[in-house]
């Protein structure tokens, strides 16, 4: 390690921050700017963090990895305590919220998995002649954007039964 980091350290500059999450010093202080860690500062005007923003910040970068944007982020760290790193029944919770809307995505993306190659093969999918997902264009009614995909319409009429 560049810096050492005391085990005891209750507070922990941004480079051994940066060091031990692997998260670039620049994404630090945009995590900071948007108000999802905080730091206080040194007579000589640099950043401490508590020792816990370590498993803030692990926690950001994993759920933004599992696509959850940062307001969501941002909204669920709101609810997790400033003073004390999060108990197992604080991300139990945490979890639960988020479990619905995960489970939607999941299913967007096995849809879109399971119609890729359709859609890379056709590229259009909302033009008249689409014969693959949406023959005679009875999707254009309802405005732009990938409909067989987010919401599946099994009722549309010429477009192909989800499986």
């Amino acid at each position: 390690m560049a810096e050492d980091l005391a085990w005891n350290a209750k507070e922990i500059t941004i480079g051994q921050l940066s060091e031990r999450s692997g998260v670039p010093l620049s994404a630090l202080r945009f995590y900071e700017r948007r108000g999802l860690i905080h730091s206080g500062r040194t007579a000589g005007n640099q950043r401490r963090y508590p020792r816990d923003t370590l498993r803030r910040v692990v926690f950001i970068r994993f759920s933004q990895q599992l696509g959850i944007s940062l307001a969501e982020i941002a909204a669920a760290l709101a609810r997790l305590p400033e003073q004390r790193t999060p108990t197992r029944g604080d991300r139990a919770r945490l979890s639960a919220r988020w479990r619905g809307n995960l489970d939607a995505r999941i299913t967007k993306l096995q849809r879109l998995r399971d119609n890729l190659t359709d859609c890379i093969g056709c590229g259009c999918l909302s033009l008249q002649g689409c014969k693959l997902g949406n023959a005679r264009d009875h999707l254009a009614t309802l405005g732009p954007g990938p409909h067989l995909l987010e919401d599946g319409f099994p009722d549309c009429p010429g477009c192909p039964p989800d499986e």
